[in-house]
């Protein structure tokens, strides 16, 4: 079939007669439109990865059996190009499925046009693509489309037009098929705001921090939250109190504390009897002669 060239249709399959072929995703640049990348996923009978290293994309170009790799962006007439390579005969035989995939993570499918993949036979350099399909995103949203598959059928090879997108980008596309994504390099950046120092002033032991507290933003440790002043003396009853210790709460005079709290006389009166006081008459009286 080196010499016809299939149009392909979503969902359909072609079989192949080359071995050794090349995926080539081509796409018309302009204004706005974002990079495409394309990469691959070496998958095993039960639709997933063997390994991490069953990924292949721009930072790990090459498998390491050497078998799939992606090379070098190129521009063509008309637009540009990104290609995967692979020697199918030569995979090992628990490889059942090489998914074909691009993304772009500037922006979504809907701002790409005439995205393209062509597969050629790598034994002709120059000769015409065994198959093409035109890759259209189904809602625009996209950020990674699976644009076909090279599968096992038998003791040979197919290719499948498949044209399903991701709105998760290539790191959504890669864990759907069990690659173990390391974000933790991007969590273990340093947070540019610089830390706020803390204070040596013990707080009362009365005021711990509760569920709403701020102890990790104010300088001083707060009671339930609400920052404290440097230095206030402890009201009764919470009232504002003078220097000396008042009766109820209350202000008092500067002279000697009151009984219960009411103002006293400067000086009590003197209780002394009356030597001019004569008692009254105590009825008749019994005077014996």
């Amino acid at each position: 079939m080196t010499g016809m060239t299939h149009a392909m249709l979503k969902g359909s399959n072609v079989p192949l007669d080359a071995m050794a072929v090349r995926a080539v995703l081509r796409w018309t640049p302009g204004a706005g439109v974002p990079d495409v990348d394309a990469s691959a996923l070496l998958l095993g009978a039960s639709g997933r990865v063997r390994s991490d290293e069953d990924f292949v994309f721009y930072n790990q170009p090459r498998h390491p059996s050497g078998l799939v790799r992606r090379l070098p962006k190129r521009s063509a007439a008309g637009g540009l190009t990104d290609t995967i390579e692979a020697d199918l005969s030569a995979l090992d035989p628990s490889v059942d499925q090489v998914v074909i995939a691009a993304s772009c993570d500037e922006a979504a499918f809907e701002q790409v046009r005439d995205l393209r993949i062509s597969l050629y036979d790598s034994a002709s350099a120059d000769g015409d693509p065994l198959a093409v399909f035109d890759v259209r995103a189904e809602t625009g949203e996209e950020t990674a489309i699976i644009c076909g598959e090279l599968y096992r059928r038998g003791d040979g090879w197919k290719f499948r037009a498949v044209g399903q997108g991701y709105p998760t980008g290539l790191v959504g596309l890669a864990t759907a098929f069990g690659i173990s994504v390391d974000e933790a390099e991007a969590a273990a950046e340093p947070d540019p705001t610089p830390p706020v120092p803390e204070t040596t002033t013990s707080a009362p032991s009365a005021a711990v921090s509760g569920p709403d507290s701020q102890a990790t933003v104010q300088h001083q440790q707060p009671a339930y939250g609400y920052p404290q002043p440097a230095a206030q003396p402890q009201p009764a009853y919470g009232y504002p109190q003078p220097t000396s210790a008042p009766g109820y709460g209350y202000p008092q005079p500067a002279s000697a504390p009151p009984a219960y709290g009411y103002p006293q006389p400067a000086a009590a009166a003197a209780h002394a009897p009356d030597p001019a006081f004569v008692l009254p008459p105590q009825g008749p009286q019994f005077i014996r002669p």
